[in-house]
């Protein structure tokens, strides 16, 4: 398994915001399913719906791996950003 980088996955789903509880189950099953397929070069870590689009962050070898997932569970990439470095409010007190 080589290196896991952080990224940022955009996704416009026209509708997503208006899913239900049970639609949004569905959705996390189909990605659960594509990240056991690929195996270890993925990790899909948690996802923000807001209005047509997901913003989900994922730790992966490459975005090669990435576009493949998307293949796998059907969801779209508009965007992939790379997350090389992270800060919060805990930052300050270094």
């Amino acid at each position: 398994m080589g290196h896991l980088k952080r990224y940022l996955v955009e996704r416009e789903i026209p509708g997503i915001g208006g899913m239900s509880i049970i639609e949004l189950c569905g959705a996390a099953r189909a990605s659960n399913q594509a990240v056991e397929q690929i195996g270890r070069a993925i990790q899909w870590q948690h996802s923000y719906v807001a209005g047509d689009r997901t913003f989900c962050i994922y730790l992966a070898e490459g975005e090669d791996v990435i576009h493949a997932h998307a293949e796998l569970s059907g969801f779209p990439v508009t965007s992939i950003t790379e997350i090389p470095q992270i800060i919060d409010p805990t930052t300050a007190n270094n």
